[in-house]
């Protein structure tokens, strides 16, 4: 692949679209051949950011929108999410794992967590009443990203 692959997708903020954006990020990276665990990685991360977005960024209004920007450049592809919702408060304080702003819904405070850890570089930056960014890079290391 020369040069360099993107696209980007926006879609309701609604908990079913969840699933949607994980296949389709799965889709546009599946031309790099990762690797199952890789793309795994990075479909468990897509779907952490995204129901971060849906559920804290818009507290679940349907209305509002989600953006996704994945771009593919060699080896690598960065994802971003992003939302323009409440934003994050206490961002240091959101990315301790086991902390959640939502108790009564059962989550397990490990979204941040969990894309820091299955990405090879994590960015989130926030600003409260002007939403979230999360910017994530994977590295692939199939023989078809390493040839491209």
């Amino acid at each position: 692949m020369n040069g360099s692959n993107e696209m980007t997708l926006s879609f309701s903020a609604r908990s079913e679209n969840e699933a949607f954006a994980r296949i389709a990020v799965a889709a546009f990276v599946s031309q790099l051949d990762p690797t199952l665990e890789e793309l795994n990685d990075l479909k468990t991360a897509v779907s952490e950011a995204v129901t971060n977005a849906i559920i804290h960024g818009y507290e679940s209004d349907p209305s509002c929108k989600v953006s996704i920007e994945a771009r593919i450049e060699g080896d690598s592809v960065s994802i971003t999410v992003s939302d323009n919702g409440r934003g994050i408060e206490d961002l240091e304080l959101a990315r301790q794992p086991l902390y959640t702003s939502k108790p009564e819904l059962e989550r397990s405070g490990m979204g941040f967590t969990i894309m820091e850890n299955f990405m090879d570089r994590f960015e989130v930056s926030s600003m409260v009443g002007g939403g979230t960014r999360v910017a994530m890079l994977k590295r692939i290391e199939s023989k078809k990203a390493l040839y491209n």
